[in-house]
């Protein structure tokens, strides 16, 4: 008789819904948002793009608490909270007047996206999966990817036929009507809930259900301070937060970089094409990333986007741009998920949420600059080729970092070595 599908892939297909509409309306949404908020109010390029960066960056405060929100909350009423907060800040886009009411929507759309967003989505993956961890994340961020290729263009259609209000109401009730039934039925915060193990693993046959050994808690002397004195924390954290600021920040001058030289609609293409390699890597990557050495995959990523890079500024013809933006986007998916990877892989499991949670804010309140500082570069200069070199410098410094390590923190290996003491340790957690 065939095993049942294990319940967590069920959360991780919930994960991938999650991630579409978060990174569609929540990432590369904004772009949208600003064109159309030029159109109608007129204000400066500077106003809109500062509000953006208040987002980030309250955002990325937001997520260093990520995990003590669902350890206290569970998952439901997270990222229920965080859908409010996200369909009440876009909605209110569409209403605004003034200036600070642009800054004061943004900051509630950042609660959303602090909720949603991939510190989250590695939080609620991670009971749920120890060997196929790699592979589940992978399958669920690459939702984020499709967002790119579902939700913006839906966008871009539906405003220019519907309008900008009507345009974002349909697509929030669209995340409503998707998402509401979804995150409350499926959702479940430990495996330990329904009676099962990580990957689905049985039990070993002589141990009756009740026997089976809880989650361990996480050590209350283990604070977020420990991780920030761990070198391991910080060969993790400055590379991907250097990568993502250059990677953020071409991505937000891709089209005007390559609309001189290609047009408006292929360079609209080219940013299509980029957002699917992105889903093209992702998928790759998760297929074998459990059996090898991350760091190291994670160094190769880092340099496939500065030789694709350097090769738009070597060989600008049409098809070197159109490849060259294939290869960066191999790596755009990767670049948010390899670091929870290998933290997965050098840290213990209680405290993958408090480190993970860190590292992706970290990033953000470093890749929120990544654009800003780009276009400076590009004004000042009065080209972007300063603004590309800098982006291949900044990838090839992460991929020497990436691969500096001092030893492994391994996970406990309690499970196998002292079974019959932990259970007695066990702390029982109510349903969520």
């Amino acid at each position: 008789m065939a095993r049942p599908v294990f319940y967590g892939w069920k959360i991780v297909i919930v994960c991938f819904l999650i991630a579409l509409f978060s990174f569609g309306i929540g990432f590369y949404g904004l772009g949208i948002y600003i064109v159309s908020l030029q159109a109608r109010h007129g204000w400066s390029t500077s106003l809109l793009s500062s509000a953006i960066t208040a987002y980030y960056l309250l955002s990325g405060i937001l997520i260093i608490f990520t995990e003590d929100a669902f350890d206290r909350f569970g998952p439901r009423r997270v990222v229920l909270l965080g859908m409010v907060a996200m369909l009440a800040g876009v909605a209110g886009l569409t209403i605004i007047t003034a200036p600070w009411q642009l800054y004061a929507t943004f900051l509630v759309m950042s609660v959303g996206w602090a909720s949603m967003s991939g510190a989250a989505i590695n939080t609620i993956i991670a009971p749920w999966f120890e060997h196929k961890r790699g592979l589940a994340v992978s399958v669920a961020l690459n939702g984020g990817s499709c967002g790119g290729v579902l939700i913006v263009p839906l966008l871009v259609w539906l405003i220019a036929h519907v309008g900008f209000a009507r345009g974002v109401s349909i697509v929030l009730a669209t995340m409503l009507v998707v998402l509401v039934p979804s995150v409350i039925t499926v959702l479940r915060q430990t495996p330990d809930e329904l009676g099962l193990l990580p990957d689905g693993e049985p039990p070993p046959a002589h141990e009756p259900l009740e026997a089976r050994p809880r989650p361990a808690p996480r050590a209350s002397s283990w604070r977020r301070s420990a991780a920030l004195h761990q070198i391991n924390f910080w060969t993790v954290s400055i590379p991907f937060a250097l990568g993502l600021a250059a990677q953020v920040g071409f991505l937000t001058h891709q089209i005007a970089y390559l609309e001189p030289r290609l047009g408006h609609y292929s360079a609209g293409v080219a940013v299509s094409l980029t957002t699917m390699a992105a889903i093209i890597g992702r998928l790759i990557t998760g297929v074998f990333i459990d059996h090898v050495n991350r760091r190291l995959i994670a160094s190769v990523n880092f340099l496939i986007q500065a030789i694709a890079l350097g090769a738009m500024l070597t060989w600008p013809t049409d098809l070197a741009l159109y490849l060259a933006c294939f290869g960066v986007g191999l790596t755009v998916g990767n670049m948010t998920s390899l670091s929870a990877l290998i933290v997965h892989q050098e840290f213990a499991k209680e405290r993958f949420g408090t480190v993970i949670s860190l590292i992706v804010a970290f990033n953000q309140l470093t890749f929120a600059f990544g654009p800003g500082v780009l276009g400076v570069i590009r004004d000042m200069t009065g080209s972007y080729t300063p603004s590309l070199l800098l982006c291949i410098l900044v990838h090839s410094l992460a991929a020497g970092i990436v691969l500096l390590r001092y030893g492994i923190t391994a996970p406990d290996p309690l499970p196998n070595l002292a079974r019959a003491h932990l259970l007695d340790r066990r702390r029982t957690k109510p349903n969520r």
